[in-house]
């Protein structure tokens, strides 16, 4: 079911804008309607199905759960599948870098973008390895445009936030244009017959204003869940610490008032923002979300703060090695596919968890069952 949001060819720099504040905001309201619960009355269907393959009823363990949440999003009880999938790599810079909570410059950002379109990342190599296709977008790095890609969506809206332990990141309104541009991606993939969608982003220092969003919206405390990101030392992991503590005491009225948008425009990213209306989108649209860890993990957190719903959509690849995400899992009681101590971010655990969902899908469509064979059933079926 494709949103109401406006069409957006994502052909130039500051296509996509959205610029009336308020139709942004009934745009919003009208998006987190058309979210609803996954279907539960196919799960019954699906686990007979399962029952009767040619195995030990639950021998398959969570490839049978990842099933029967296929079936229940797909409104299917056979032909379910995870293919094709698209990653979208958002990226973002951040005003906060200028604190030292980076072991890089924020010129890398711009790097690594044209990294992704060339091909040499390590998202690249993980996503062709599993053939998911990857698009990179340039919301907000600092700079101007990019040499055209066919990979390559330039819809930039800003040169990176403001830095949050001295300002909000971004306004209400700028945070709602990421938002339904991050949409307008879900509906893009759609269009184009993507069932599933991946989060995957780019901006140094977003491991920051990611701990601070987790800090903000679960009450949990900056010295229990700040890593060392992108490679910081201990004493980097300290200052890293004390910069988002300062930003908490900041915007403490902000995030005492619970508002999951203004906390978000407060302490956020642009790619954080677009990823979770790309969240948003992917549920409005009965896709497959399939997230990857840290920086993914957090707007989730802010697309669930918005509509606990979007639970139903998502599948999370991966327990991140950075400080403080298996924590966050915990606290949000989430059980994810993988634990393989990955912690690049750029949407690396995508990838991964696609293999395990077309196993799922494969044994469920594939595999006979006891009345296609002369395979006698358990007594117990």
């Amino acid at each position: 079911m494709k949103t109401s949001l406006p069409d957006c060819d994502f052909a130039g720099e500051g296509v996509c804008t959205y610029e009336n504040t308020a139709e942004n905001e009934a745009l919003l309201r009208d998006l987190l309607q058309k979210i609803k619960p996954v279907s539960t009355t196919l799960c019954q269907a699906a686990n007979h199905r399962l029952d009767n393959l040619t195995k030990p009823i639950g021998s398959l363990g969570k490839l049978e759960e990842l099933a029967v949440r296929m079936c229940c999003i797909q409104n299917k009880t056979l032909g379910i599948s995870a293919d094709p999938l698209r990653i979208y790599a958002i990226a973002g810079d951040h005003g906060v870098n200028e604190e030292g909570v980076s072991a890089f410059t924020q010129d890398v950002t711009r790097q690594m973008v044209q990294n992704f379109c060339d091909g040499g990342a390590g998202i690249n190599v993980l996503a062709d390895t599993a053939g998911a296709e990857l698009c990179v977008v340039d919301l907000a790095s600092k700079g101007g445009g990019y040499p055209n890609h066919p990979s390559l969506l330039q819809c930039k809206i800003a040169q990176g936030t403001h830095n949050i332990a001295k300002a909000p990141a971004m306004s209400r309104e700028m945070c709602l244009r990421a938002i339904l541009i991050g949409a307008e991606l879900a509906n893009k993939a759609q269009a184009e017959g993507f069932p599933a969608i991946g989060t995957g982003e780019m901006g140094v220092s977003n491991t920051t204003p990611s701990t601070a969003l987790y800090c903000a919206y679960l009450n949990l405390l900056p010295k229990d869940i700040t890593g060392a990101g992108g490679g910081l030392d201990q004493e980097g992991i300290s200052r890293k610490t004390r910069v988002i503590e300062r930003a908490l005491s900041l915007h403490s009225e902000t995030i005492s008032g619970g508002d999951p948008i203004n906390i978000l425009a407060s302490l956020g990213g642009y790619e954080i923002a677009a990823l979770a209306g790309l969240i948003l989108g992917g549920a409005a649209n009965n896709q497959l979300v399939l997230l990857d860890g840290f920086i993914a993990t957090a707007a989730y957190t802010a697309a669930w703060k918005l509509c606990p719903t979007v639970k139903d959509y998502t599948f999370f690849s991966h327990a991140s090695a950075e400080a403080g995400h298996k924590q966050i899992l915990a606290k949000l009681q989430i059980d994810p596919l993988h634990d393989l101590g990955l912690r690049l971010g750029e949407g690396s655990g995508v990838p991964l968890a696609l293999f395990l969902m077309r196993c799922a899908c494969n044994t469920y469509n594939q595999m006979t069952t006891y009345s296609d064979t002369e395979v006698d059933p358990p007594d117990n079926l």
